[in-house]
């Protein structure tokens, strides 16, 4: 009653069902790539996945380029102008760039917001790349608590062994301001040691990066690496 409405779903396999005021269905998105004579100009296309384009954008013309949702799988704005400049360097400039190169971070704009940047451990154990994963909740974090937003938390995989950001996943009630301090760090290959060497203002929403970044730092004080400390501070004394 009320225009309540049931949603049915799996949570790790096992039926769940939840009671919602309304379902919202993303239908997704169609290229637009008939009527415009492609075949004439021997651009090879899909009517479901659009244009087909090499690493470096390039049509089955190596005259002719294409950029964003028509021939790009990560179908956003920011992505689309990624591709865009992807294509002015390429055609016009002689350039190299490939698609495949890009750290793609995305966001959904719920209450909080949902944003992520490179692999799920899924998609890394897949590759055979062991992976460690830090966790923290937004309710360890002094200024969320502030604010009264400690729903959410932020999740980084690295490579194990290492501090190489393989990917990660925010949940705050900013997360599409705040992940891109990981998308910068992932592109220009600073790991999870500099991150934590890094001064965050405090109290800051942010901050909850910075003590990500700590935990993998306490995780190098292994037990040999302990002893070490002990006997280097009582020789100190």
């Amino acid at each position: 009653g009320g225009g309540e409405k049931i949603l049915r779903f799996e949570c790790g396999g096992d039926p769940a069902e939840r009671r919602v005021d309304e379902i919202l269905v993303g239908a997704g998105r169609a290229p637009n790539v008939q009527g415009l004579g492609l075949e004439a100009a021997g651009v090879e296309y899909d009517v479901k996945k659009g244009v087909r384009v090499n690493d470096g954008l390039q049509t089955t013309n190596r005259r002719i380029y294409a950029a964003g949702d028509i021939c790009f799988p990560h179908q956003f704005t920011h992505t689309a102008d990624a591709t865009a400049r992807i294509v002015i360097q390429n055609a016009l400039f002689l350039g190299r760039a490939r698609a495949g190169a890009l750290t793609i971070p995305w966001c959904t704009y719920t209450d909080p917001e949902i944003a992520h940047v490179g692999l799920y451990e899924d998609d890394a154990v897949k590759r055979g790349i062991p992976v460690q994963t830090f966790t923290l909740e937004l309710a360890d974090v002094d200024r969320a608590v502030l604010d009264g937003q400690e729903q959410g938390f932020l999740k980084i995989h690295v490579k194990k062994g290492t501090d190489t950001i393989l990917g990660a996943t925010l949940v705050a009630r900013h997360a599409g301001e705040m992940i891109s301090e990981i998308t910068l760090a992932m592109t220009a290959g600073v790991g999870l040691g500099k991150i934590s060497r890094t001064i965050h203002p405090y109290p800051t929403q942010a901050e909850v990066i910075k003590k990500v970044a700590d935990a993998y730092n306490r995780t190098r004080l292994t037990p040999s690496v302990h002893s070490i400390f002990q006997k280097w501070l009582a020789w100190r004394r």
